[in-house]
């Protein structure tokens, strides 16, 4: 189905221009979740490099910019290219909400004193930094190429990030590590939490390029 939305894109330079927005959007998610990550997790000032409201404010833009395209093109083509606009704005949403959870991460780190550490949950939570940061770019390269075998290989290969972020924060939530600060535990808590959506919003972007659109963010049959 997604190599049939692909041909419709190629066709119509408003689809084209949207469908490579969305390339956009994800390279710049990805740079605004490693300088939250950075800023949160290995710096002691808690600054940050990047405009990250700038960059939030530069993804709506692209968003709103999406519709606009998709839904002047709906007007001209009529119904038939329906499915390929609405799988389209469905992928731009899920990368918008990204952009909210990396900048969600940022307001974190501003307010969390100095780096914030994992305690006994260090492992675990720089395992689930690099699987959440290569999911941004495994994504970006499947969506690119609308390739269904490279997608059903990254649902596969992730499908484990969401429960290991809900262990983490069962485990916060029991005191499982007493040598963490409750300032600290608050703070994995919502970080783990907030990997955890990015991942899922990703998956649903993935989900894709394998279901037709009323599968969309579902498990492929």
């Amino acid at each position: 189905m997604f190599k049939k939305w692909m041909a419709i894109f190629k066709k119509d330079d408003l689809m084209d221009q949207a469908y490579h927005r969305s390339f956009l959007m994800l390279e710049l998610t990805r740079e605004m979740f490693l300088k939250a990550r950075e800023s949160l997790r290995q710096r002691e000032d808690n600054e940050i490099d990047i405009d990250i409201k700038g960059r939030d404010l530069e993804i709506n833009s692209y968003e709103r910019e999406v519709r606009r395209n998709v839904f002047n093109h709906l007007v001209v083509t009529g119904p038939e290219k329906l499915p390929s606009g609405l799988g389209l704005i469905s992928i731009i949403i899920d990368i918008e909400r990204i952009g909210d959870y990396t900048k969600n991460m940022v307001e974190l780190a501003l307010v969390h004193p100095g780096k914030l550490h994992g305690g006994k949950f260090e492992k675990d939570i720089s395992r689930l930094e690099k699987t959440v940061e290569d999911n941004l770019i495994q994504t970006k390269k499947c969506i690119e190429a609308g390739d269904k075998e490279l997608a059903l290989e990254l649902l596969d290969k992730y499908s484990w990030v969401n429960q290991a972020c809900d262990d983490c924060l069962e485990a916060l939530v029991k005191e499982e590590d007493k040598n963490i600060s409750a300032g600290d535990a608050v703070a994995l808590s919502l970080y783990s939490r907030q990997l955890k959506r990015i991942n899922s919003h990703l998956r649903n972007i993935t989900t894709s390029v394998v279901n037709p659109f009323d599968r969309i963010g579902f498990n492929p049959k």
